[in-house]
């Protein structure tokens, strides 16, 4: 009978299977380092990528801000014109109704009877005081009567009335207070 030593075989063929084996685990590492390495990189690009991103809207933050900035100064210009534009508004009516006032108070004179001799207008009060003189007591009563139907007073009062002389001539001085119904129009002169 013949004998085959098969013990190098045997030994051979153990050698070569930890020999794949060291070397599937040695590339299996070496696989898992370049699995990790990769898996770093796109990480790491990632992380920059995000950080520039960051850094952008930080710069594009401060730009807006600034925008903001100059938004908020327009506005308060605007708020500011339009505070003037409201008050010029207010000066403009003003400045009509002393006009129309006076109008009215001129055409309200019993012509050839009397005259005025001080007119002080408090804006504070609503209040009007009409210093004048008069030939008599029906004088004053007719221009009193007149300025109740004038619409533009709410209330008028004769203050004081006192006898005076002026040119060796006995006349009646007066003061009449009236109270104005709010602003006057352009409409309201009471004509």
């Amino acid at each position: 009978m013949i004998r085959i030593n098969l013990l190098p075989f045997r030994a051979a063929r153990k050698t070569e299977n930890i020999r794949r084996q060291v070397s599937i685990f040695i590339l299996s590492i070496i696989l898992s380092l370049l699995f990790m390495g990769t898996y770093h990189v796109n990480r790491m690009t990632t992380i920059r990528k995000l950080s520039n991103e960051i850094e952008d809207t930080k710069k594009e933050l401060v730009k807006v801000e600034a925008k903001a900035k100059q938004v908020d100064k327009i506005e308060e210009k605007l708020a500011t014109l339009g505070r003037k534009n409201e008050t010029m508004k207010q000066l403009d009516k003003g400045r009509k109704e002393p006009v129309i006032l006076f109008d009215t108070l001129i055409n309200m004179v019993v012509p050839n009877r009397m005259w005025y001799t001080n007119i002080v207008d408090t804006a504070q009060s609503n209040q009007l005081t009409i210093t004048g003189i008069a030939l008599d007591n029906k004088t004053t009563a007719d221009f009193m009567k007149n300025l109740e139907h004038s619409n533009l007073f709410t209330s008028v009062r004769l203050s004081i009335v006192k006898n005076i002389t002026i040119r060796e001539k006995n006349l009646k001085s007066f003061v009449i207070i009236c109270l104005k119904k709010g602003k006057t129009d352009t409409g309201e002169s009471g004509k």
